[in-house]
């Protein structure tokens, strides 16, 4: 039994690289998966996708895989206050 890759403990993103004419959305799927099934830990899932873009990237640079990755490593736009009283009464 191969030891368990504390990146990519189910082994998706790497699989998903082997996958012929794999499209972006099901990447998205498939990152969606990954970070749902990742410990991520105190500092977020940066440091992992920085981790596995550094793994695959160089050989597939124009993988949608890596494009998934590394939409996932922007940062959300602030969209400023959301809901709440106070948002209601003006």
């Amino acid at each position: 039994m191969a030891a368990r890759d504390p990146i990519d403990p189910k082994g998706v993103i790497a699989e998903s690289y082997r996958i012929e004419g794999i499209d972006p959305s099901q990447c998205r799927s498939i990152f969606l998966d990954w970070a749902l099934s990742t410990d991520s830990g105190p500092d977020g899932p940066a440091p992992l996708i920085a981790a596995l873009l550094a793994r695959h990237a160089p050989a597939h640079p124009d993988h949608p895989m890596t494009a998934v990755l590394r939409e996932g490593q922007a940062r959300p736009a602030r969209t400023g206050r959301r809901g709440g009283r106070s948002g209601r009464t003006g």
